[in-house]
């Protein structure tokens, strides 16, 4: 197997911009993670600034030159944009391409025409996994509230019987399976290698969605019986359309980026001679940028023309898609600027020291700290971007499978207990007309089943490949 040497690491960061020692380092650390959780949680102020303010404090902290540390900001902000700016941008696009063009509601409509009964709470966590493969996770939740509600209300269903199953699928998606922006950063910060990520990634999804969605959901239905709330049930995207594109040409250009990946995870395994024309290829058209860019194109003729869409209305579909992501960019930037300034401060060689100290494993560290961030912040994208950057360099002698179980601890420890700090927390109250202790039985729980089974199936994964 495969695996990176210290040197090559060495090679990617620059000269350390302080010299402290690990207890400076230690109490740096502390300080620049509080400030950022001050300034998201007591003054509201948004995710970017904050980071930004946090990564100049952390410098400071450690006792490095400012300009020094705002070069290792400036500069892991760009690298970061650089490696997965564009892909977030592309998975907009193709997220905005399915919603607007009625071909999430194609998928939605045709499996529910399946499904009744003791099925359905499973069809819901399966439209909700395919679906919301290239959505965020607030994208998703928007797009299937209205599929949730209806179902709910007209098969007579326990609102949290077919909701839990729904919200499982996109969160479960949304920390633990590329091309979202937090696997992606992950991905990046410990260079893992994105086709193994992906499929283990899914390996790790499946049984993990099925135990918080339609098993935790026979529960949730006990603990919290409420009926959809009509008032929240909006319009659809296809109720105003002639024509949507088809069932089987939708799942295929939803999927296609996914498939591309995978292929070329395959013939990294199979060939494995990177002079070979074969894998060249692959390497080619499996890279994320070229995958995602493929469904892109190939979505604006098999999701818009089916719609009836023109020219105009898909450029402006695209551009639709593209504006709501400006701050998620923002903010994976910066919390890659958060993550070189910690490299650059000697903070990787302290998370060696300690861990070599303390004999935790890197997994269970990595599945930690993001536990702790995200439950400072209510973040996930800032816990995973954030403790990337910490455990980054225990990567540097893994193999190629326990870097992608790196990234998918990271992942799993992101998506712990969704609490009052937590946008999407919110969200899904408002939505479902929840109390907050209702949202907490259910949402909260769901969110920590998910990260603790998670977690738990990585680290049983590493024992045995």
């Amino acid at each position: 197997m495969t695996r990176l040497s210290v040197e090559m690491l060495a090679a990617d960061t620059v000269e350390p911009i302080t010299s402290a020692g690990h207890a400076q380092l230690g109490i740096a650390v502390l300080a620049g993670i509080a400030v950022i959780v001050l300034l998201i949680t007591k003054f509201k102020l948004h995710a970017f600034l904050a980071l930004t303010i946090g990564s100049l404090a952390l410098g400071a902290f450690a006792g490095a030159p400012l300009d020094k540390a705002i070069v290792s900001f400036t500069t892991g902000l760009g690298t970061t944009v650089a490696g997965v700016g564009v892909l977030i941008a592309l998975g907009a696009i193709l997220g905005k391409l399915l919603a607007d063009s009625g071909g999430a509601d194609q998928i939605v409509d045709t499996i529910l025409a399946r499904a009744g009964g003791r099925a359905m709470p499973w069809a819901m966590v399966l439209i909700a996994s395919v679906v919301g493969l290239p959505l965020f996770f607030e994208v998703g939740i928007v797009l299937l509230i209205p599929v949730v509600l209806m179902v709910a209300k007209r098969g007579n269903y326990s609102l949290m019987r077919i909701g839990v199953p729904a919200l499982a699928g996109l969160s479960v998606m949304h920390g633990l399976v590329p091309p979202h922006p937090g696997p992606l950063v992950a991905i990046d910060a410990v260079k893992a290698n994105l086709g193994v990520t992906l499929a283990l990634g899914v390996l790790v999804a499946i049984p993990t969605v099925i135990i918080a969605g339609p098993l935790f959901s026979k529960v949730a239905a006990r603990w919290v019986d409420v009926p959809a709330p009509e008032r929240m049930i909006p319009q659809r995207p296809s109720e105003e359309l002639e024509k949507r594109p088809g069932f089987g040409v939708t799942l295929g250009t939803i999927l296609l980026p996914v498939v591309l990946m995978l292929a070329k995870a395959l013939v990294d395994i199979v060939v494995d001679d990177p002079a070979h024309l074969v894998q060249r290829v692959f390497d080619v058209i499996g890279s994320p940028l070229i995958a995602l860019l493929t469904a892109v194109i190939v979505g604006m003729f098999t999701l818009g023309r089916p719609a009836g869409f023109s020219k105009d209305r898909i450029s402006r579909t695209v551009e639709k898609g593209l504006a709501p992501i400006a701050g998620i960019l923002l903010i994976v930037g910066a919390g890659g600027g958060f993550k070189q300034t910690l490299i650059d401060s000697g903070v990787g060689q302290m998370i060696l020291d300690i861990s070599r100290d303390w004999s935790i494993p890197a997994l269970l560290l990595a599945w930690l700290i993001a536990v702790a961030i995200r439950l400072a912040t209510g973040s996930a994208t800032v816990a995973t971007v954030s403790a990337a950057g910490l455990v980054a360099p225990l990567a540097a002698d893994m193999s190629t499978t326990h870097a992608a179980l790196l990234v998918l601890a990271i992942g799993a420890g992101s998506l712990f207990l969704s609490h009052v700090n937590d946008a999407g927390f919110w969200l899904v109250k408002e939505y479902f007309g929840l109390s907050v202790g209702q949202n907490l039985k259910t949402w909260s729980v769901m969110e920590c089943i998910i990260s603790v089974v998670a977690g738990g199936l990585v680290l049983l994964l590493s024992l045995v490949i």
